[in-house]
């Protein structure tokens, strides 16, 4: 558009042009700115409602962003305020801690410098009192003393003021480098001082004291200047240092302020916009000021943001300040920052200035224009509207521009969390902005261009502004013609604006119509897919459950195997303990019928002496005791007779159980073998089984209860026994009577039992039933299975039906091969009939000849001739009416075979409607199949309904908690497993209907491929027929019409003439026809041959089609269903271009023949034309020949390429088939890698399953065992207490019998031995006998019943004393017995009760720590799981990637498919080119020849229609091209397709064969850790046999104590309440975090007080108990984790914060250590100070003594090696030996050139020299040679000489350096000096140290040096002082000049 107004704006420049050129430039301008404005107006007016209902609603999300960015800004705000408080505290503290230190270290170092000040003092007193010495030495001076003064003189550099922000680190670094060397030259002159204090000391002998004060005072004064000048020098650079500190804080102060005012100005800048924006937004609608005000407020939302935003940053200066580096780069941003925006302003105002200028000019272009006022207010309303809009836009970009630069400039102060906010929010304007203008954005970009050309012609119109009020006129009527034009435009531009729309709307229709369809097609995959996945998780879900159901029948029988082990152990048990009880039984009798005896004995002896038949009596009733207490132990034994029958009882109904588990073993596998056969049975199995499960669980927890109901009675009678020892024979009946009611009792509990077994036998056989109706229910189901199977055999049937015709429409098509043989026949009949017409051609040509020999005469042969002729003619007309018929037969029979393809489709479409209701049938089978399943769910959920009432009655006893959750999941498990059958059968119909479908589609495809043969065959035969009977037409009229002539010419006068003329044309009809015929027949040879190659081609094409339609087919059904129609697409498009290029072709081949036939008649006919048409035709001919040759080379190559293509379709199709059986074997590994995995998976759910199980029966076990534990336990106490009291009661008989028998001993004689003690022997005997089986207790009482029988004849009354002492004694030990079981009985409970707890607690504790361990397996394993499954994701993520891939190779390919399609066109079109152009050509030969000969037209056409026809043929030959190419690509891409599915197969297969690995390894693991955990759980059962040994043993030595000490047993229970206390304390503190607890310890605590009678009761509480408060407490801990971790994290920050603050802690206590060292080295410096003074006073003195007694004198060794080396040193070098000798020795120089020149250079003052300085030698120390300075004989002597100064001149012992290393620490006792290795050592590494330091990191405080290492990272504080500290360099005279350049400078001289 804008090129047309330019162009328009020429024109009218030009038409103007007498104006001038400013002038036309200027119409232009604004003619094409006056339509530029109109057009927008008329393109801008449509779409203003959407436009303000889409900016409403984007507006209100965006309001609704900025209420939630509003609270994140608020939440942000907090965090940052929090943080502040925190970093400003931890500034403070760090600020006050260096203030202080950096106080301290200025004072230090001031001190540091006035020692300083005074070694440089002593240093110069040094050096002049060395210069007098060397003086008094050599008699002159050697030395200047300017050196030394001048070395240590500080070169001051002032700052030349600070010029703002010029002014960088550069001064700083500059005084910290003045002061590091004024330092190193301090360390110099400290070293020297050292040096020459050991030359005084050496000296001191020797100096006198004369001239000793006046030379002292002038060294006091000049050490008292020096130090004033160094003081003063000191203090300047302090003073530079403030006010390097004082301009680098105002420059701080400046930047902030700086930064203050650019704040401000930014806020005015977007207060300015805002303002500009609400100006703007007024001109608009009132939607657009509603927008625009919306705008406002999120713009004044954003305001506020900033303005917070900019309060932080005020917070923040201070950080600001320490951040140096980063306020440069920030004022640099700043800078081009406020550049950018003073630019933007005056591009603003200019912009608005301009924008006013136009207005006011379009005001007065309209009260000049008054015409047309009414149009361009409108426009102009329409122009403010539209142009306001991009305005704003561009207004709120550059607002948005501010805001990114202000973020840049707080991201440079490290505003991270703003940084967030602000880009979010711009993110959000831009989405605003992106919102409002998306609709527009076409035009806005237009409105930018017109804006940008209107701003440049704006520039132009300012400066010729004037020129434009005197030319407004002319103006005006441009204006209106302009106008005018305008309005026309405006008219086509809207017309081509609707026009162009619906255009756009029908796009937009095809587009969303295609959209529809690839959803549906998506949708439909997605359907596939899901189904796939479906059926695939089925068939998991079904392994699962079959792995769940052998998992449940393991456990079944572990569960079983338990139980009986748990039985036998019982009964073992059982056996042990009535063995036991048994023998304390018949002991305890045994001991108390011995009593008995024993004591009747004593009575009847005491009362009887000499009556032995009442002693007879006595025994006779004592016989009968015995009987009836033998009766009672039979008794007894019949009880425990019963007893064991009852356990056998037991054991019997035990079998039994195990004999029904086993019969529901069998069922279980015969149900599990039925579920198998029929699928469909598999809920109602699971069902029975679950029931049968539940029933053998409770009949289980039934007979556990039962073994623990037993046990207690087994305890209480163990109890009941223990009482009953004291108890008499009435008190054992009693029990006896008890324990006949308690057997009687058990009876009736058995009956009971037997009773609940039978009901639950009645539910078992319910259940059979139910499950007999479910089987029913299935069969049915498969019933109507088989009869659907039955229905798609009927269909298969329909289909072979359907592949009869099909194969009849096969033989038809043969019958049609073996009628174009007929009609090939035909043919050669009639090539036959052409040779017959030239046989009749060549008779009329003899006739003629005849007529022309013959006289006129011969007229009657003519006639017959002619006659001959005709009848001739009328046999060819019969000929071509029965060929004519024969046509019509043909056409009857293609007529046939096209009524028996409609029937054919009639068929298909009747199969097509059967397989629909097929289909129909198919969905309400499944729609019956549905309703019944869901019958089945309802009828399996009132079964389950009732069997949960049937577990209520049987477990109303029980209260478990844990039922319900796995019944639901029981419910949801049989619910999905019936949807999913239901789902499954359904899955199967539908994949049987989808393989019938496609095989219909197949036979569709089929019939469609014949149809097309089949039309094309007709259309073929059509064409050849109608061929023929044209040329046969066209020869028979041409026939007539000769013989019509030949009667005219014979019938008029003038024949003879006409008949010479007519042999004269016949003999070159004759010859002409001759080569017509030769042609023809070469013609026609080559036609036949073509169609025989054209056939065989078709075949070979068909084959190929069938062979490319197969592996279509394949591919199709392996690949995506999804493509099917981007497939058809391009089979369609491929088949389309195939065709084309085959007409095309066969267009080219019928051409080029058509040239060549036409070049042969005319190269003829050119012959008999005369000369000067040859010269015209001989030009085309040579044209047409080139033509032919082209043509001839397109065919070859043409066929060279039908050749490759066939070739490559041949390979193509090897490739695919190789291809094929690739991909059958790549899906066979597939499916076994498939079917491996899933397997894996299985087994490994099924591990997982059963490790948690096994976990399960752990826990279960451990539980048994503590109870097992705790009744043996328990069992051994009563044993050991039994066994105690046994023994209690023998010593006690024991002692009795003692005191008898010192009776006996005393008063025996062996006199008295009578018959009675005969007989009692004899009776004693007896009882012996019978009591021969009791134990040695009881033989003891024997033998004091026979020594006491021996004895009561000879004293009877000290026996009667006895006994009644021995009675006294037996009550008393019988009442403390009493007592003593009394207290023990109490005891015994005591301790079981505190045992007890201690067990429940130890037990709680070991429960709690398993489940510790679990739950950290748990993690562990969900951390496994959790990266397994980010394996997984990460693989999916691949494979995403790879299908995306996949997707952009098919749009690829799509796209090369296009533009194949594009070159094939652009192909057919040149083919078209070439067709037309060959068209003309043939068109111009034509007319040549229907010029040249008018007669000949008939044979003409004959050739014109050849051609045609051969040009048919050519087309089609191209076609077959074009599809063979097309089949190619399609191969070729195909191959492609299936080596890309190949490689995509390979790589599942690699993923694959990684996931057994992972699995394998997994399953590897989990194996190992079941068996550590199975190992651990031994060694946890093994630690506890061993905790109950041990307590077994604590407890046999506690009723050990118990019998030894009533008192250690009374404190013993104390201690144990004491540790029960603190044992239920500990409780009380883990339970403390539950205010339900405290309660609870309440109740436990009066429960503890109720033990004795609520044991029972109170374990069932406490089991309930600890249950709840496991669950409590596992939330507790999860709750506690979770604050544990969010104060963990918390710790974390705090260890880092407190991290940071010990570090500066640690370098302060550092800084304050080496400030104690350096106050200590001040001290020892001090002391030093002092020690050099006296050393210097010494040095003073002895070198006076040494001027005084040196002067004059010459040192003998030194004078003999000078002469030695002088007459040594080569004589070249010898001039300078004597030089130097005379310098030493003071001769002048014009002596010594005098003398050198008289004697050639010989010795003056060199020997004086020498000589006078051989006294210095001495009293030098004397250094020893190092390794390296080896003798060199080569060398000159001045050379040596030089040498042997400098080494001379080397000190000896170097001075201490001062840095912290070496000193000793603040622990190190004593203050020495170092030695020299140390002092050694020191040097060296000041020296080495130095080039480390970085002047970089100085302080802030230059004043303090603290100069740290550059590899060393962190704060200064933290670095140890040392390293801060300067360090210096020892240097022997002076850093600028040593001791070589001095002496090299007296050789100069």
């Amino acid at each position: 558009m804008a090129s047309w107004l330019g162009g328009l704006g020429s024109g009218l420049g030009q038409s103007l042009g007498q104006v001038g050129g400013s002038l036309s430039s200027l119409t232009g301008q604004i003619s094409s700115f006056t339509k530029d404005i109109l057009l927008e107006g008329a393109e801008e007016v449509g779409d203003a409602a959407t436009e303000l209902h889409v900016s409403n609603s984007r507006l209100r999300e965006v309001e609704s962003i900025n209420a939630a960015q509003k609270f994140e800004n608020e939440r942000l705000k907090k965090v940052c305020s929090d943080l502040e408080e925190k970093h400003e505290a931890a500034e403070l503290q760090i600020k006050q801690l260096s203030v202080e230190y950096r106080n301290q270290l200025q004072q230090k170092e001031v001190e540091i410098s006035h020692l300083k000040a005074r070694q440089n003092a002593l240093q110069e007193q040094l050096q002049k009192v060395q210069t007098a010495a060397q003086s008094a030495q050599l008699g002159t001076d050697v030395l200047p003393p300017d050196t030394a003064s001048a070395s240590y003189v500080p070169v001051v550099r002032r700052s030349s003021g600070f010029e703002g922000d010029d002014m960088d680190f550069g001064d700083i670094i500059w005084s910290q480098q003045e002061i590091n060397r004024l330092s190193n030259k301090v360390s110099t002159l400290e070293s020297e001082v050292d040096h020459w204090k050991h030359v005084a000391l050496s000296s001191k002998a020797q100096r006198t004291n004369d001239a000793e004060q006046s030379e002292i005072c002038k060294l006091q004064n000049i050490v008292k200047e020096l130090k004033q000048n160094l003081s003063q020098e000191i203090d300047e650079h302090q003073h530079e240092l403030s006010v390097l500190q004082d301009a680098h804080r105002q420059k701080l102060v400046e930047i902030s302020r700086r930064h203050r005012e650019e704040l401000s100005e930014y806020e005015e800048r977007i207060e300015e916009l805002e303002n500009q924006l609400q100006q703007g937004g007024v001109s608009t609608d009132a939607m657009d000021n509603s927008k625009i005000s919306e705008q406002q407020k999120s713009a004044q939302s954003f305001e506020g943001g900033k303005l917070d935003e900019l309060q932080v940053v005020k917070d923040l200066e201070d950080e600001i300040r320490k951040l140096n580096h980063k306020l440069f780069s920030a004022k640099e941003e700043n800078k081009t920052l406020l550049k950018e925006q003073e630019l933007a302003k005056a591009e603003k105002i200019q912009i608005t200035q301009e924008y006013e200028n136009l207005k006011s000019d379009f005001s007065m272009l309209q009260s000049s224009v008054a015409e047309q006022d009414a149009l361009l207010k409108e426009q102009e309303k329409k122009l403010q509207s539209k142009t306001s809009l991009p305005e704003d836009v561009v207004r709120l970009q550059q607002a948005l521009l501010e805001a990114e630069n202000e973020i840049a400039r707080l991201s440079s102060l490290n505003q991270e969390g703003l940084e967030k906010e602000l880009t979010s929010a711009q993110y959000k304007n831009e989405e605003i902005l992106s919102a409002s203008t998306e609709d527009q954005n076409s035009e806005l970009s237009q409105l930018r261009q017109d804006l940008q050309r209107k701003e440049q012609e704006l520039s132009e119109s300012i400066a010729e502004r004037e020129t434009l009020i005197v030319e407004l006129e002319e103006l005006d009527k441009q204006n209106q013609e302009a106008n005018q034009h305008m309005i026309a435009l405006k008219e086509q531009l809207s017309k081509q604006h609707t026009e162009t729309d619906s255009i756009i709307k029908q796009l937009k229709l095809d587009i969303d119509a295609e959209r529809k369809k690839v959803s549906e097609l998506e949708s439909k995959k997605m359907e596939t897919i899901k189904e796939l996945d479906s059926q695939k998780e089925k068939l998991s879900q079904c392994s699962y459950a079959l792995n769940d159901l052998h998992i449940s029948k393991q456990q079944l029988q572990d569960n079983i195997k338990d139980l009986q082990e748990q039985l036998r152990k019982a009964q073992d048990c059982n056996l042990h303990n009535k063995k036991e009880i048994g023998e304390l039984q018949q002991r305890l009798k045994e001991r108390e019928e011995e009593l008995s005896v024993s004591l009747s004995k004593l009575t009847e002896k005491s009362s009887q002496e000499s009556n032995y038949i009442c002693q007879d009596v006595i025994l006779k009733e004592k016989e009968v005791e015995i009987e009836k207490l033998q009766k009672d132990i039979s008794e007894n034994k019949q009880l425990n007779d019963d007893f064991e029958k009852s356990l056998s009882d037991l054991r019997t109904e035990n079998g039994k159980l195990i004999a029904n588990i086993e019969e529901l073993k069998q069922e279980l596998s015969n149900t599990i073998s039925e579920k198998n056969k029929v699928y469909l049975e598999k809920d109602a199995v699971v069902e029975a089984l679950k029931m049968e499960k539940r029933q053998l669980e409770s009949e289980l927890n039934q007979t556990e209860k039962r073994l623990l109901e037993q046990a207690q009675k087994y305890k209480q009678t163990i109890e009941e026994l223990s009482n009953a020892r004291s108890m008499d024979t009435t008190a054992l009946q009693l029990e006896h009577e008890r324990l006949v009611k308690l057997n009687q009792e058990k009876d009736f509990k058995i009956s009971e039992l037997k009773r609940s077994i039978e009901q639950m036998e009645i539910d078992h056989q319910e259940t059979k039933e139910m499950l007999t109706t479910s089987l029913g229910g299935q069969k049915q189901l498969t019933e109507l299975i088989k009869e659907k199977e039955v229905f798609i055999e009927k269909l298969k049937n329909q289909t072979l039906q359907v592949k009869k015709e099909l194969e009849g429409y096969m033989e038809v098509s043969v019958k049609q091969d073996v009628l174009k043989q007929n009609l090939e026949e035909k043919d050669r009949s009639l090539a036959v009939m052409k040779e017959e017409n030239n046989h009749l051609k060549e008779e009329i040509e003899r006739l003629k000849d005849q007529q022309s020999r013959s006289t006129p005469v011969v007229e009657p042969k003519t006639l017959d001739i002619i006659i001959e002729l005709e009848s001739e003619v009328t046999q060819l007309k019969v000929i071509k009416n029965n060929l004519e018929e024969e046509i019509e037969v043909h056409k009857k029979t293609i007529e046939d075979q096209n009524q028996t393809t409609a029937q054919l489709q009639q068929s298909l479409q009747e199969q097509r409607k059967e397989i629909d209701e097929s289909k129909f049938q198919c969905e309400q089978l499944n729609v019956t199949h549905e309703r019944l399943s869901l019958e089945k769910d309802e009828e399996i959920k009132n079964l389950q309904k009732t069997i949960e009432q049937i577990k209520t009655q049987l477990h109303k006893e029980r209260q478990i908690i844990q039922t319900d959750s796995s019944d639901l999941f029981q419910d949801t498990k049989v619910q999905t497993l019936n949807g999913e059958n239901g789902n499954e059968k359904h899955d199967l119909s539908k994949a049987e209907i989808e393989r019938l479908v496609e095989g219909i589609k197949e036979r569709e495809m089929e019939i469609k491929l014949l149809n097309e043969k089949n039309v094309s065959l007709s259309q073929q035969i059509d064409q050849l027929s109608k061929d023929e009977v044209g040329k046969l037409n066209r020869i028979i009229q041409e026939k007539e019409m000769e013989i019509q002539a030949l009667n005219a010419r014979f019938s008029s006068a003038s024949y003879r003439q006409d008949v010479l003329c007519l042999q004269q044309q016949l003999q070159a009809y004759v010859m002409e026809r001759e080569q017509v015929l030769a042609v023809l027949s070469e013609k026609t040879r080559e036609n036949s041959q073509l169609k025989t190659e054209y056939r065989n081609i078709m075949d070979m094409v068909a084959a190929k089609e069938a062979a490319l339609v197969r592996l279509q087919e394949e591919n199709q059904k392996l690949s995506n269903r999804s493509e099917n129609s981007s497939e058809d697409m391009s089979r369609e498009t491929i088949q389309n271009l195939s065709r084309i290029i085959r007409e095309k072709d066969i267009e080219i081949d019928a051409l080029s023949q058509k040239c060549q036939t036409l070049l042969t008649v005319l190269q003829t006919s050119g012959t008999g034309t005369g000369s000067g048409s040859g010269s015209v035709n001989s030009n085309q001919f040579e044209e047409l020949l080139q033509e032919r040759d082209k043509l001839k080379q397109q065919v070859k190559k043409m066929e060279e390429w039908k050749q490759q293509v066939i070739t490559t379709v041949q390979n193509m199709q090897h490739e695919s088939a190789h291809l094929q059986d690739e991909l059958h074997k790549l899906q066979a590994q597939f499916s076994v890698e498939s079917d491996s995995n899933s397997k894996l998976q299985i087994d490994y759910n099924g591990l997982i399953e059963s490790y948690e199980q096994n976990e399960e029966k752990l826990k279960s076990f451990s539980q048994e065992l503590a109870q097992v534990q705790h009744s043996i336990g328990q069992l051994h106490n009563t044993k050991d207490l039994l066994l105690s009291k046994l023994d209690l009661v023998t010593p006690s008989v024991a002692t009795a019998s003692a005191i008898t028998q010192r009776s006996d001993i005393q008063y025996t004689t062996p006199e008295v031995l009578s018959d009675e003690s005969k007989l009692l022997q004899k009776e004693l005997k007896q009882l012996k006998k019978k009591l021969q089986e009791k134990d040695s207790t009881i033989r003891t009482l024997q033998e004091n019943n026979q020594r006491l029988s021996d004895s009561v004849a000879t004293a009877s009354e000290i026996e009667r004393k006895t006994q009644e002492g021995t009675e006294s004694e037996m009550r008393q030990i019988k009442e403390k017995h009493d007592v003593l079981q009394r207290s023990l009985r109490e005891k015994d409970i005591l301790i079981k009760s505190k045992s007890d707890q201690l067990l429940s607690v130890s037990e709680n504790l070991s429960n709690k720590e398993n489940e510790n361990e679990l739950l950290k397996q748990a993690v562990t394993n969900l951390k496994e799981r959790i990266l397994i499954l980010e394996m997984d994701i990460q693989k999916l993520k691949e494979e995403n990637e790879k299908i995306v891939a996949r997707c952009r190779e098919k749009e690829t390919e799509f796209r090369a498919l296009q533009e194949t399609n594009m070159q094939f066109s652009m192909m057919l079109k040149e083919k078209e080119f070439e067709s037309h152009a060959m068209k003309e050509k043939a068109l111009a030969f034509e007319k040549l020849l229907k010029e040249k000969e008018q007669g000949k037209t008939g044979e003409l056409n004959q050739l014109l229609n050849e051609v045609k026809s051969m040009q048919e043929k050519a087309v089609t030959f191209q076609q077959e091209r074009d599809r063979v190419m097309v089949a190619l690509k399609q191969k070729q891409m195909e191959s492609s397709a299936l080596q890309s599915e190949v490689q995509h197969l390979r790589e599942k297969e690699q993923r694959l064969n990684q996931e057994l690995e992972r699995l394998r390894n997994h399953l590897l693991e989990m194996e190992d850790s079941y068996t550590r955990e199975a190992l651990a759980a031994e060694d946890r059962e093994v630690k506890l046999r061993k905790k109950v040994l041990v307590l077994e043993e604590k407890l046999v030595s506690s009723s050990t104590a118990v019998e030894n000490a009533s008192h250690q047993a009374t404190v013993q229970v104390e201690s144990l309440q004491e540790q029960l206390n603190l044992v239920s304390k500990q409780r009380d503190e883990t339970v403390l975090q539950l205010t339900i607890s405290q309660d609870q310890v309440k109740q436990y605590a009066l429960s503890l007080a109720n033990l004795q009678m609520v044991l029972e009761q109170f374990q069932q509480e406490e089991k309930a108990m600890y249950s709840a408060e496991l669950e409590k407490h596992q939330k507790q801990t999860a709750e506690w984790r979770k604050k544990a971790e969010s104060l963990e994290e918390k710790v974390v920050s705090l260890q880092e914060s407190l991290g940071e603050a010990n570090a500066a802690l640690d370098a302060a206590s550092r800084l304050t250590e080496q400030l104690d060292i350096k106050e200590e080295q001040i001290e020892e410096l001090k002391k030093e100070g002092e020690i050099r003074r006296e050393m210097l006073e010494d040095v003073q003195n002895k070198l006076l003594n040494l001027m005084n007694s040196t002067e004059g004198k010459v040192d003998k060794l030194l004078m003999k090696n000078l002469f030695v080396g002088h007459f040594h040193t080569p004589k070249n070098k010898r001039p300078e030996v004597l030089r130097l000798m005379g310098s030493i020795l003071g001769i002048k120089k014009e002596e010594l050139d005098q003398l050198l020149s008289e004697e050639q250079r010989g010795v003056t003052r060199w020997v004086t020299g020498w000589l006078g300085g051989g006294a210095g030698s001495k009293s030098v120390p004397s250094t020893p040679l190092r390794p390296t300075q080896q003798n060199i004989f080569n060398s000159s002597f001045s050379e040596l000489f030089v040498k042997f100064l400098e080494t001379e001149s080397r000190p000896s012992l170097p001075p201490p350096k001062l840095t912290v290393h070496d000193m000793k620490p603040l622990g190190a006792a004593g203050t020495g000096t170092p030695s020299n290795s140390q002092m050694q050592d020191s040097a060296v590494s000041g020296t080495s140290r130095r080039p480390d330091a970085n002047p970089f990191l100085a302080p802030r405080s230059a004043a303090v040096p603290l100069i740290t290492p550059a590899s060393s990272s962190g704060h200064l504080l933290m670095k140890p002082i040392s390293d801060a500290l300067p360090s210096f360099t020892p240097l022997p005279v002076s850093p600028d000049a040593s001791a070589g350049a001095v002496l090299k400078d007296l050789l100069k001289q």
